[in-house]
C-alpha cells in the first residue's frame, strides 16, 4: 500500500509529465500567436467586404501592417511548419497564399535555399539590394519589388521545373489556385470593395516581405560570417514580429526556432558583430537612412567592434556550452 509520500511522488511524477506533454495541435506553444495574427487579419478583411462601416483608412491600414505580419508567418512557417499535422501544415499554406496573394510555397527556393545560401552556389541571391541602382535611396526601396518580385518568381519557376520537383509544383499549383480562386470569387461578388480593402492589403504585405531584403541587408558584408545582415532588437518590435528582427542569428542558425532568437542573438551574435547593425528600432532606421537621407549610404567595410571577445575565448565558451547541453539531454 502506497505510503502518503509514495501518492505524493506519483502525483508530482504525473504533473511532470502533464507539463512535459506536447501543446494540442500546434508544435510548440508559441505558434499560437501566429495563428492569431493571421485570424485578426482575416477577420480584418471579412470586416471590410461584408460591413461598409468598416471601409475606412483605419481599418485599411490595419488590414495592411497584418498583411505584412502574414507575409512574416508564411516566412516562419516554411521554415519550420506550426502545426503536428502535415496535411494541416499544407493546408494553412493556402490560407497563407490568399493572404499574400503569392503562393507561399515559393519561400522554399527563394529564400530559404537561394537567399540563405546568398551566392555560394554561384547564383546571386534573387532578392539581393544591388538590384537596385538609384542615387536617391527612397526610390529603392519603392522600386526595389518592382525589381525583386519577377527576379523571384523566374528562379522558383526554373526550380520547379527541375526533374524531381512534381510535389512541389503541386503544392504550389494548389496555393495558386486557393488564392487567385478565392480573391477572384470575391471579385465577382464586388469588385470594388474586392479591390480596395482586399488586393491592396493582400499587395501590401506581398511587397513588403520583399523589401525587408533590401532594409536587413543593404549595405552589409554577405561575404562576412556575422556582419551580413542587420538587426532590429527593440523587444516590442520583435515581438509582434514573431522575432525577425534578430536577421543574423536566423540566417546562421536557420533550424532554431524563432521564439529562441533573442536569446541566441544575446549569445552569439552580440559578442561577435559590428555594433552598428544592431538598430535598436526600425522606424528610426527608415527615417533616418531612406527619408531624411538623400541618398544612398555609401558601401564601407564593416570594421569588427571593440567589444568582440578574443576568438580563443569565444571557441571556449562553445565548448563549454557544448559540453553543458549534452550534460543535460
Amino acid at each position: 500500500m502506497p505510503t502518503a509520500a509514495t501518492t505524493g511522488e506519483i502525483a508530482s511524477s504525473g504533473v511532470s509529465r502533464a507539463t512535459r506533454r506536447e501543446p494540442w495541435l500546434v508544435k510548440h506553444p508559441a505558434e499560437w500567436r501566429q495563428v492569431g495574427i493571421i485570424f485578426v487579419y482575416l477577420g480584418l478583411l471579412a470586416a471590410m467586404f461584408v460591413e461598409e462601416r468598416c471601409r475606412n483608412v483605419f481599418f485599411l491600414g490595419a488590414a495592411c501592417y497584418f498583411s505584412f505580419l502574414n507575409a512574416v508567418v508564411i516566412h516562419n512557417h516554411l521554415h519550420q511548419g506550426i502545426f503536428q499535422s502535415r496535411r494541416l501544415n499544407m493546408i494553412w499554406r493556402c490560407v497563407l497564399s490568399f493572404g499574400a496573394l503569392y503562393p507561399a510555397s515559393a519561400n522554399i527556393p527563394s529564400h530559404n535555399l537561394v537567399h540563405h545560401h546568398f551566392d555560394d552556389d554561384g547564383q546571386p541571391d534573387w532578392a539581393a539590394p544591388d538590384h537596385v541602382g538609384f542615387r536617391w535611396h527612397l526610390l529603392n526601396l519603392l522600386h526595389f519589388p518592382n525589381v525583386a518580385g519577377p527576379n523571384t518568381f523566374d528562379g522558383v519557376k526554373r526550380w520547379g521545373a527541375l526533374h524531381g520537383r512534381g510535389e512541389f509544383r503541386r503544392q504550389y499549383q494548389l496555393e495558386s489556385a486557393f488564392a487567385f480562386g478565392v480573391t477572384g470569387a470575391l471579385l465577382l461578388v464586388d469588385v470594388w470593395t474586392t479591390l480596395f480593402f482586399i488586393v491592396i492589403p493582400q499587395l501590401w504585405g506581398a511587397r513588403g516581405i520583399l523589401r525587408i531584403n533590401l532594409i536587413q541587408h543593404d549595405r552589409c558584408d554577405t561575404s562576412s560570417e556575422w556582419n551580413h545582415s542587420r538587426n532590429f532588437v527593440g523587444r516590442g518590435f520583435n515581438w509582434i514580429m514573431c522575432n525577425n528582427g534578430y536577421h543574423t542569428i536566423h540566417h546562421n542558425r536557420a533550424g532554431l526556432h524563432w521564439s529562441t532568437l533573442h536569446e541566441a542573438h544575446e549569445r552569439e551574435v552580440v559578442p561577435r558583430i559590428d555594433r552598428s547593425l544592431d538598430e535598436p528600432s526600425m522606424v528610426l532606421y527608415l527615417l533616418r537612412t531612406f527619408l531624411f537621407g538623400l541618398k544612398r549610404p555609401t558601401e564601407r567595410d564593416v570594421a569588427v567592434s571593440e567589444h568582440v571577445a578574443p576568438l580563443a575565448e569565444l571557441a571556449s565558451r562553445d565548448v563549454r556550452r557544448a559540453e553543458a547541453e549534452a550534460a543535460s539531454a
